[in-house]
């Protein structure tokens, strides 16, 4: 056999081991069912699944993630103020808040943000 396949034979055999040392040593326990079933917002785990979904929390994760998502494209736009004019960065500004307010009238048309039926 040749040098590399030796070194590739021991490294398996290395890493088999270790991985079975730290399976029978590790502290987990096995009956343990309540940490390791997954925890969703507050909802049981053990409790039926298909229970009906909130759809105002549903309606503030969303806004959340498009508040989020708003900040991450605001932040770049701080950095080209420094290499930008004045009046093209107001206009690029203008034009993102352009975009999302529109977004937000849509919205508002089609009827999604409203809390109560």
């Amino acid at each position: 056999m040749s040098m590399l396949t030796l070194m590739m034979l021991m490294i398996f055999m290395i890493t088999i081991i270790l991985i079975v040392i730290v399976n029978i040593f590790s502290k987990k326990s096995l009956i343990d069912r309540e940490k390791s079933s997954p925890f969703e917002c507050g909802f049981d785990p053990k409790s039926f699944s298909r229970n009906p979904f909130s759809l105002q929390f549903f309606l503030i994760a969303m806004i959340f993630l498009i508040f989020d998502i708003e900040i991450s494209l605001i932040i770049p736009m701080v950095i080209l103020l420094k290499i930008s004019s004045l009046i093209n960065f107001s206009l690029l500004i203008m034009f993102f808040l352009l975009i999302l307010i529109l977004g937000l009238i849509h919205e508002w048309n089609q009827g999604a943000l409203k809390w109560a039926n």
